[in-house]
C-alpha cells in the first residue's frame, strides 16, 4: 500500500477551520499589539504642575547648594579664585591692621529701610507660635506658610501709622538686628567683620536699630528709640575716653539720622533736650552710605502702583501671575495696602520740587548710558572756533523732569503740545475727590483687598491719566489725591519744599527735620559729613504708565512695552547714573553744593566731602556680589569703602583720605543758573535749577540755595 504524505495547510482559514485555538491566541496577540499601539491616554500638564515642579527644583537646588557651602572648606572658594584670577588682596581690616590701625572712635551703625530685622511681641490668633520669631528678615518662611497673616501683622494702622490693635511687632536689637537681611545675604556684616580685624567688638560698635516703618518721631512716641540712640552714644562717648563717635547710616537711615541731629539739640518735649552743642561734644563724623538726601523716584512708583522695574517686567514676562495667582492672592494690592501703612517709606518721595528734579521741559541730568564704551561709541568730536576739538554726545535728550507720563507720545512731546485736563486749577484736590469720586472700583472678586483706589471712581482713575505728566512738584498733589489718608499722616511727619527763610519758627517743627532742604546742620565746626555712594549703574528717575482695565484696586501699571535705547527707556523705566536705588542728584547734591561751605543750610560750615565708588561687576561667580559693587547693598561689602570708614574710625580726617573722589558729573550738573529772563528756555544740556516753573527768582529774592 502506497504512503500518501498529507499537505499541511498554509492558508488562514484552513487553519482556523481545522484549530479553533490557534484562533483564539490570535486574537489576544491582536488585542495586546493594539494595546501597545494604543496606549492609555495620560493626564494633561497643567500650569500648577509646572509651578509645583518649579518650587520643587529651586527647593532642591537650594537645599543643594546650602549642603555644598556647610560642606567645603571655607578657603576652597579662595583657592579657586585665586587659580583663575590671581592672588586676592587682603580685605581691609587685615591690610589696615598691617598698617597699625587700631580701635579709636565709638562706631555706630543706622540701618536703612527694610534692612532691619522685626519680631513679633504680639499678634492674633494666626500667628500662634510665633513669639519672639522674625516676621522680616532671616528665612520669611512665614510669607510663604501664612501669607495672608504677615500681612495683618507687618501693617500699621492706616489712620494712626501705629500698632493696629492687638498686634506689636518690634524692632529685633544688637549687631544681629541687620548684619544679614536673610541668610548668606550680607548688609552689615562684612564691615563690622573688617571693623573686628583691627579691634572693634560690641562694646564700641552699636547698631542703632528702630523700626523702620514707623515716622521718624513715631520711633521716639512708641519705642523711645531717639532717647535709647541718644543715651548709647553718650555712653559709648564717656566709655571710650572721650573720644567721639563716628556715625554710618546707610539708606533711609541717612535720613533717619539727620532727623536725629535736631532732634538731640531741640528742647523737650518735641526734641531730647541735649542742648545745641550736643552733637560738637558727641560727633566726630556722619559718614552716610548710598543716602537718599533729597528722596528717590523709585518711592513714587512703590507708592503709585506697589511696583518698580523689576516688578513690572516679571509681571510683563508672567501677566497675572503678581496680580493673582500667588499663593492665590491678588499679590500686588496686599502689598500696596500693607506699604501704604508704612509712614516711613514717605520719607523718600522726592525733594526740592522741579527746583531740583526738573520741570517739564527740562532735568539736570544727561542720560545714564549702561556703558562706557556705549557712550564713547555715541559722542562725536567736532571742531570749534579755535580749531581743538570737543564731544558733543549724540544720546537724545530726555526730560526726565516728567516723573510720571502717560503713554510715550507724552514723554517725546513738547509741553506745549500736551493737552492735559488740568483740574488743578479749576478746583482743590479736595473738591477733586468728591467731584470725581463714583462707583466704587470694589468688586466681589476682590472686595477683601481693600485699596485707597477702592475708593475713588472710574472718573477720579481717568482724571488723573488726562494729567498726562506729573514733575516732582506735581507728583505731592497726585499722591495726595490718590492715597488720601497715607499722605493726611505724611503731611503731619515729612516736608517736602525748599526753606525760603529758615529762621521762620515754622521750620522748628519735627516734620522738617528730615528734610536737608527746610532744615539746619547742627553747630559743629569740627564735625564732618560724608556722602559715600555707588555710580555706574543705570538707576530708576522717571516712568511711563498706562491705564489698564484691572478690576481689583490698582488701575495703572508701568508700560514696559516702552523703549528707546536712544533716550536709556527700557521697560518703561528712564534710567541716569546712581547705584540702581539712588540718583546721583540726590545722593550727592547736599555735599557738593547745599552744604558746602558756609550756606544757609550748614552755618557752622561743617567740612563735607563726596567719595564715589564706580561700580564694577564681580569677575567670576566665586566672587559672590564683589569687592568693587557700587550697588546700593553690596556696595556694603566694596574694600574700598570698607577702607575709608575704618581709617575714619581710626582717626582720619577727610583730608587724609584724599578729599572728593568723584566719577559722575555731580559737579558739573551743579553749576546752578538763573533765568532772569523769563521768555528765555534752558538749553537741553545745560544744567540749569529754575526755581519756579514760570521763571527765575528776582534778584533780591534769591536764595543762598541759588548761589
Amino acid at each position: 500500500m502506497s504512503l500518501l504524505r498529507q499537505r499541511k495547510p498554509t492558508g488562514t482559514s484552513n487553519a482556523t477551520e481545522s484549530d479553533p485555538n490557534i484562533c483564539q491566541e490570535d486574537e489576544k496577540k491582536n488585542k495586546a499589539a493594539s494595546k501597545d499601539k494604543n496606549p492609555k491616554k495620560q493626564k494633561s500638564w497643567s500650569c500648577i504642575d509646572s509651578c509645583c515642579w518649579l518650587i520643587g527644583w529651586i527647593c532642591v537646588t537650594w537645599w543643594f547648594l546650602l549642603f555644598l557651602y556647610n560642606a567645603i572648606p571655607t578657603s576652597f572658594n579662595q583657592y579657586v579664585t585665586e587659580a583663575i584670577t590671581g592672588p586676592v588682596p587682603d580685605p581691609p581690616g587685615v591690610k589696615l591692621k598691617k598698617e597699625g590701625l587700631t580701635v579709636k572712635h565709638p562706631v555706630v551703625f543706622v540701618p536703612g529701610i527694610v534692612t532691619g530685622g522685626l519680631e513679633l511681641w504680639e499678634g492674633h490668633q494666626c500667628a500662634d507660635g510665633l513669639f519672639r520669631k522674625r516676621l522680616w528678615g532671616g528665612t520669611f518662611g512665614e510669607v510663604y506658610k501664612r501669607p495672608l497673616c504677615w500681612v495683618e501683622h507687618m501693617s500699621l494702622d492706616n489712620e494712626t501709622g501705629l500698632d493696629p490693635s492687638g498686634i506689636r511687632v518690634r524692632p529685633v536689637s544688637g549687631l544681629v538686628a541687620a548684619d544679614y537681611f536673610a541668610p548668606g545675604y550680607f548688609v552689615w556684616a562684612v564691615l563690622i567683620a573688617n571693623l573686628a580685624n583691627i579691634g572693634y567688638e560690641e562694646k564700641n560698635m552699636y547698631m542703632a536699630a528702630y523700626d523702620w516703618r514707623l515716622s521718624f518721631q513715631n520711633t521716639e512716641v512708641r519705642d523711645q528709640t531717639l532717647s535709647r540712640i541718644k543715651s548709647n552714644i553718650e555712653l559709648m562717648v564717656a566709655t571710650n575716653g572721650g573720644k567721639k563717635a563716628v556715625i554710618i547710616p546707610h539708606s533711609m537711615g541717612v535720613l533717619y539720622f539727620l532727623h536725629f541731629m535736631k532732634w538731640v539739640e531741640a528742647p523737650a518735649p518735641m526734641g531730647g533736650g541735649g542742648g545745641p552743642d550736643w552733637c560738637a561734644k558727641h560727633i566726630k563724623a556722619v559718614m552716610n552710605i548710598g543716602g537718599p538726601f533729597l528722596g528717590v523716584p523709585k518711592a513714587v512708583a512703590g507708592l503709585f502702583s506697589a511696583e518698580a522695574k523689576d516688578v513690572a517686567v516679571a509681571r510683563a514676562i508672567t501677566p497675572g501671575f503678581l496680580d493673582h495667582d500667588l499663593f492665590p492672592h491678588q499679590t500686588l494690592q496686599h502689598l500696596m495696602r500693607m506699604t501704604r501703612t508704612w509712614d516711613s517709606t514717605m520719607s523718600m518721595i522726592p525733594k526740592g520740587g522741579d527746583t531740583i528734579w526738573g520741570g517739564l521741559d527740562w532735568s539736570p541730568e544727561e542720560c545714564h548710558s549702561p556703558s562706557r564704551k556705549r557712550q564713547i561709541a555715541n559722542d562725536t568730536q567736532i571742531a570749534n572756533e579755535n580749531g581743538s576739538e570737543v564731544v558733543v554726545s549724540q544720546i537724545k535728550h530726555v526730560n526726565y523732569g516728567r516723573v510720571i507720563s502717560f503713554g510715550k507720545d507724552v514723554v517725546d512731546a513738547p509741553s506745549s503740545e500736551i493737552e492735559r485736563i488740568d483740574f488743578r486749577v479749576r478746583l482743590s484736590f479736595l473738591e477733586v475727590v468728591d467731584a470725581f469720586k463714583g462707583q466704587s472700583v470694589a468688586n466681589s472678586t476682590c472686595s477683601e483687598v481693600w485699596t485707597e483706589y477702592h475708593e475713588m471712581g472710574y472718573g477720579g482713575i481717568k482724571a488723573v491719566a488726562e494729567f498726562k505728566a506729573y514733575t516732582a512738584g506735581l507728583i505731592i498733589d497726585l499722591l495726595h489725591f490718590v492715597a488720601p489718608k497715607m499722605m493726611a499722616r505724611g503731611d503731619a511727619h515729612f516736608s517736602y519744599g525748599i526753606a525760603e527763610n529758615l529762621d521762620n519758627p515754622e521750620y522748628q517743627h519735627y516734620k522738617y527735620w528730615s528734610n536737608p532742604l527746610e532744615t539746619t546742620l547742627p553747630t559743629a565746626p569740627d564735625m564732618e559729613i560724608y556722602s559715600l555712594y555707588g555710580v555706574g549703574l543705570p538707576t530708576e528717575r522717571a516712568y511711563v504708565y498706562k491705564l489698564t482695565s484691572a478690576e481689583c484696586g490698582i488701575p495703572f501699571q508701568i508700560d514696559t512695552s516702552a523703549d528707546d535705547e536712544d533716550s536709556c527707556l527700557k521697560d518703561g523705566v528712564y534710567s541716569v547714573d546712581g547705584d540702581e536705588t539712588v540718583p546721583v542728584l540726590s545722593a550727592g547734591f547736599m555735599c557738593a553744593k547745599g552744604w558746602r561751605g558756609k550756606t544757609r543750610f550748614n552755618p557752622s560750615g561743617i567740612r563735607t566731602y563726596i567719595r564715589e565708588y564706580d561700580h564694577s561687576p564681580p569677575a567670576n561667580l566665586l566672587e559672590g556680589r564683589g569687592t568693587l559693587s557700587g550697588n546700593h547693598v553690596d556696595i556694603m561689602g566694596n574694600f574700598a569703602l570698607i577702607e575709608d570708614i575704618i581709617r575714619v574710625a581710626a582717626g582720619a580726617t577727610g583730608e587724609d583720605l584724599g578729599g572728593n573722589q568723584v566719577y559722575s558729573d555731580i559737579f558739573k550738573c551743579l553749576e546752578i543758573k538763573v533765568l532772569i529772563d523769563l521768555g528765555e528756555r534752558p538749553s537741553p544740556h545745560q544744567c540749569i535749577f529754575l526755581p519756579r516753573s514760570l521763571g527765575g527768582w528776582p534778584d533780591n529774592q534769591m536764595p543762598d540755595l541759588m548761589l
